[in-house]
């Protein structure tokens, strides 16, 4: 089994341009005289690797906490994209995820379900209207944010209140377009609109 972490560290990551960057309190330290090291720490929900929840947009939409976790875990499809993904570029890229379902162990669970795409892609509202049309659980891409940065809301507000969960800012360096088991589950904030994850994806190559 292979391990892929597709997160960035929290204290470097990337932050969406006005968010407030992760801060590291020593509250306690050894080398101080301490009985151990403890650390505080003072973040946005959406620094770094992270999901959206709908109410991040909805207001009367699911929180963070009561998302059903099997948006977040099981197989997913990755690919790359440098550009605008237009409503074409979408239906291709659910093709292959299709294609790909075939790989999969189990047939309750498909990769078409949860799309990952690596490289500078921008989700557009054309193509934020195929992924709710075909209902997949979960879109992952490594910005900061699905939509144009300068305009995020429009495509956030054609996918959340779909329920399709955004896992943003992820990292796919070194990972091959394929079919991975992913497992992005967020962090149990009661009541938040997103929450940082650790998220990983896992390859059997027996």
């Amino acid at each position: 089994m292979k391990i892929y972490d597709i997160s960035q560290e929290v204290f470097s990551c990337c932050v969406y341009p006005g968010d407030p960057s992760p801060e590291r309190n020593r509250m306690l330290q050894i080398a101080k005289g301490d009985v151990c090291n403890l650390t505080g720490i003072t973040m946005c929900a959406h620094n770094g690797t992270h999901v959206d929840a709908p109410y991040h947009f909805v207001e009367d939409g699911n929180t963070i906490d009561q998302v059903e976790l099997k948006r977040f875990t099981g197989y997913a499809y990755v690919t790359f994209f440098d550009g605008e993904i237009t409503a074409e570029a979408a239906h291709t890229i659910m093709e292959k995820a299709r294609a790909a379902d075939a790989l999969c162990k189990d047939p309750a669970d498909l990769a078409s379900n949860r799309i990952l795409v690596g490289g500078k892609a921008v989700v557009t509202e054309e193509a934020a209207k195929v992924f709710v049309e075909e209902k997949i659980f979960l879109f992952g891409n490594e910005s900061q944010t699905v939509g144009p940065e300068d305009a995020p809301m429009a495509v956030h507000k054609i996918m959340l209140p779909a329920q399709i969960v955004l896992l943003e800012g992820i990292r796919l360096s070194g990972v091959e377009e394929g079919v991975y088991l992913l497992n992005a589950a967020p962090l149990n904030l009661g009541g938040a609109d997103g929450a940082p994850c650790r998220a990983i994806l896992m390859k059997d190559f027996s």
